[in-house]
């Protein structure tokens, strides 16, 4: 099957995002943005991001190219479930960063080292 194009993802994402209660998205100021690249750290795709900038404000990234690596061939419903579960992630880190807390983070950075050592010794 072939990826959906770029505008038929933002078509997705806008799906997804809109049935977003408003009250959850409060702080969230540059609202959510979609680059066509992909994005990567290593050997991981970044499908999202959250973003907290002193000039910018609060906004999520989406990268469609790391969709489109990572579910190449993919049905829609693997593109549709992926997409919800980025931006359930990205807005936990929101939600979070509104709270003070980081636990989030903090899980992420625990896989990442249990990633790392199984790659080692």
């Amino acid at each position: 099957m072939a990826n959906p194009t770029y505008d038929e993802f933002t078509l997705m994402l806008d799906q997804a995002v809109s049935r977003i209660p408003e009250y959850y998205c409060r702080g969230l100021n540059g609202g959510f943005n979609v680059q066509r690249q992909q994005k990567r750290e290593d050997d991981f795709y970044i499908m999202g991001e959250y973003v907290e900038d002193e000039h910018l404000g609060c906004f999520i990234v989406f990268y469609y190219g790391s969709f489109a690596a990572l579910l190449k061939g993919d049905n829609l419903e693997l593109w549709e479930d992926e997409i919800m579960d980025t931006v359930l992630h990205e807005m936990q880190h929101h939600l979070e960063s509104l709270a003070g807390r980081d636990d989030l983070a903090r899980s992420e950075i625990a896989e990442l080292e249990k990633i790392l050592r199984r790659g080692c010794c």
